[in-house]
């Protein structure tokens, strides 16, 4: 695995993936499952942002601090699955910006077809986290960030649930300079673009649409 992939595998995070991944999980129970992974996730995700010092005042004597430098975080959301990460998000990012990327993948092809994009502004000086519970064929993933890349943001980095070693090749062909946060990396791709074992579709287990 190339330095750019970071396998989380704190026992919380593989604990309750593990749970999601059963099928017999309710939609209720996996919609509170990625609520609470996520939340773990973007303390680890954050874990190198960069810092800076600021001065203030305590109860009893002015000091120094540190704080996230920059403008505030965006979290950019891939719909309609990514929105399931953007709550436990911002449990522990409550002043990050929101961004959306509405993409669908084209059932022939496999090709990502963008029907909505926005972000907020100033987006040279912000950090941009991707929010994607599946990096399967890695499509959608580099439809995203080519797009994201426009926008010229400081820094990107890329968050998912479950990838394969497929999707990763086919996201860092594109984007080797965009690490992936992960806590799992499964055996590969079924003949649907599906992930093998993974935990189904993401999505409509989020959303209860199957």
């Amino acid at each position: 695995m190339t330095p750019q992939v970071h396998i989380i595998k704190h026992p919380l995070v593989q604990h309750k993936l593990t749970l999601m991944r059963r099928k017999d999980t309710s939609t209720k129970s996996f919609r509170q499952l990625v609520h609470e992974l996520s939340a773990l996730l973007a303390y680890e995700v954050t874990r190198e942002m960069p810092m800076q010092e600021v001065e203030i005042e305590t109860p009893l004597e002015r000091t120094t601090g540190r704080v996230i430098d920059g403008k505030k975080i965006v979290l950019a959301s891939i719909l309609r699955a990514g929105n399931g990460f953007l709550d436990g998000m911002l449990e522990v990012l409550p002043s990050a910006r929101v961004g959306h990327i509405g993409l669908f993948r084209d059932p022939q092809t496999l090709q990502a077809v963008e029907y909505y994009f926005k972000m907020p502004s100033g987006m040279e000086e912000r950090d941009v986290i991707v929010l994607d519970p599946m990096l399967a064929t890695g499509n959608s993933a580099v439809a995203a960030v080519n797009r994201l890349k426009a926008c010229h943001p400081r820094s990107l980095r890329f968050v998912c649930l479950v990838t394969c070693p497929e999707g990763i090749a086919t996201f860092h062909k594109h984007h080797p300079d965009v690490p992936i946060y992960t806590p799992a990396v499964d055996r590969g791709l079924n003949d649907h673009g599906y992930i093998v074992p993974g935990l189904g579709d993401a999505g409509d287990r989020i959303f209860g649409t199957k």
